[in-house]
């Protein structure tokens, strides 16, 4: 695969994710009639689904990152180069932000927002880091041993980070400033968004770290 078509894959699965994430929670909240419980049953259905989706679309083309915690450890364990580290980050964090105004433009809804959703705090931080040092553990985990598993495996663990987490599971940097983006259901103020970074980035090399105790040595 030439790298512009890794690009590409890794573009549009990004701008789909994203706008699967803002928009079902635009409808979500439109439909649940101030029930927020329904609206995030609706919001993490479609997030589920849409990772499944996506990952088996591109998978074998970019691998399917969709996030730069992911992209960072498959960088540093070897399986990308420096030109494919670079060019992921910048076109999941610009494809991220493009997903986000797909999603308002569908919902007639002002395309760029600032969020007022305030997600702060030692709780929100610790729920991000197990968020995605749960997701990068499923990952690398799941694909040792069953690697076509993995966008099922993924979507499922997307879903139930959604509701065991306070954080309703971001566990992405590029989602992270997206959703900062959207004044909506899904989005995040953002006096939020560098702690929750750093919050899932430490998950993310955690993950790396115990994979390389007990996994890849198993």
């Amino acid at each position: 695969m030439t790298l512009a078509r890794k690009l590409t894959a890794e573009a549009v699965g990004t701008a789909l994710l994203l706008a699967t994430v803002v928009g079902s929670g635009i409808m979500g909240e439109r439909m649940a009639d101030g029930n927020d419980a329904i609206a995030l049953l609706g919001n993490t259905i479609a997030t589920g689904a849409i990772l499944v989706v996506l990952i088996l679309m591109f998978g074998p083309v970019s691998g399917a990152h969709f996030n730069p915690a992911v992209t960072l450890v498959m960088r540093a364990r070897g399986e990308i180069g420096r030109a494919e580290m670079a060019g992921y980050l910048f076109v999941q964090v610009i494809a991220a932000v493009a997903g986000v105004v797909l999603a308002h433009a569908m919902f007639e809804l002002p395309l760029l927002q600032a969020s007022q959703h305030v997600r702060y705090g030692p709780a929100q931080w610790l729920s991000e880091a197990v968020a995605t040092f749960g997701l990068l553990s499923t990952i690398l985990w799941v694909a040792r041993s069953k690697v076509e598993a993995v966008p099922y495996a993924v979507g499922l663990y997307i879903t139930a980070g959604y509701w065991f987490t306070a954080s309703t599971s971001f566990a992405n940097p590029a989602v992270t400033i997206a959703r900062s983006f959207t004044d909506t259901f899904s989005g995040i103020a953002e006096g939020g968004v560098i702690p929750f970074i750093a919050a899932q980035l430490v998950g993310a090399f955690l993950a790396l770290g115990v994979f390389r105790l007990a996994g890849e040595r198993g």
